[in-house]
Parts: structure tokens; C-alpha cells; sequence
């Protein structure tokens, strides 16, 4: 399991004085992209690609309060990938400086093509980086049907 560990800073905190739900997302996206970085997904090799990643959706459960000045560690395991690498989900929880497990996140994006701006396979040589990934017990092989919300695409919102 991948950890990354954060303070709990005065911008992190909300009008009822702990941790905010958009610093639990900021937390997220800094511990995803330090792993990727960690694994060779460099910005520089995103470049070359000339992909970047977008997320889906981020599913969290609240189990305890965090507060300002406290410690708190974020864990990653990768749940699921695609076989061409397209569609990725990492699992996410929380830790206060007891040890103990605040919140869960369960996320799941794609990679796109920043050119024509639309979703695309992982070239083979960032495919091999990602099919080594550490992963986790509930790891599954991702389809596009899992990138839907209940099994459903949404619906267009007419007026």
C-alpha cells in the first residue's frame, strides 16, 4: 500500500473548524500523482504522450473529524485497471495520527488525449508501468460498463 502523509494546515480546515471535503480531495490528488510519479509517470513522460488524467468520480464515506495541526496519512491501492490501460480506480483512506481510519474514497477516471480531448489507451511503454502496479485484495479488471453510474450512462438534462 502506497501512504503519503500531510499536516493539516488553517486553508484545509472548514467553517466547522476540521478537515474540509475539498481538502480530502486535494490530499487525494496530491497522494494519486506522487504515486504515479513514483511509478514512472513523470510529467515529462505525460507530455511526450501528450496525455493527462481526468477523474470520473470520487465516492467518499466520512468515519471520524480531522483537525488543524494534526497529522493525517493517505493510502492508495490500485483497484482496477482496463486491459489497454484507459480506465483506472484506486481505493483511498484516511488515517489520523492515531492510527485510526477517518475516511474512505473510492475513485475511477481515464487517461485522455490533451490534443483531441477525448479518452484514450495508455501507450504500451506507461501500459507496462501500470500492469505492474502494486494492487490491492479487490483488484478487478476494468470495462467500459464499469464507468458507468449504476450501470447507466447519464441522462441529458433538457429544458
Amino acid at each position: 500500500m502506497y501512504t503519503k502523509q500531510f499536516e493539516i494546515r488553517w486553508s484545509d480546515v472548514d467553517a466547522n473548524r476540521h478537515l474540509a471535503n475539498s481538502a480530502y480531495t486535494n490530499f487525494m490528488s496530491h497522494t494519486r500523482m506522487a504515486f504515479l510519479m513514483e511509478h514512472g509517470f513523470t510529467m515529462k513522460e505525460l507530455a511526450i504522450h501528450n496525455i493527462g488524467p481526468v477523474v470520473f468520480y470520487e465516492h467518499m464515506h466520512y468515519f471520524k473529524e480531522a483537525f488543524m495541526g494534526q497529522p493525517i496519512t493517505v493510502s492508495l491501492e490500485v483497484s482496477g485497471l482496463s486491459e489497454d490501460g484507459k480506465f483506472f480506480k484506486f481505493d483511498h483512506n484516511f488515517y489520523n495520527h492515531k492510527g485510526e481510519n477517518i475516511a474512505f474514497c473510492e475513485m475511477m477516471g481515464a487517461w485522455i488525449d490533451l490534443r483531441a480531448r477525448k479518452m484514450t489507451d495508455l501507450p504500451d511503454v506507461l501500459l507496462d508501468l501500470a500492469n505492474a502496479f502494486p494492487k490491492s485484495e479487490n483488484y478487478k479488471v476494468l470495462t467500459k460498463e464499469d464507468t458507468r453510474a449504476n450501470g447507466r450512462a447519464p441522462k441529458n438534462l433538457v429544458l
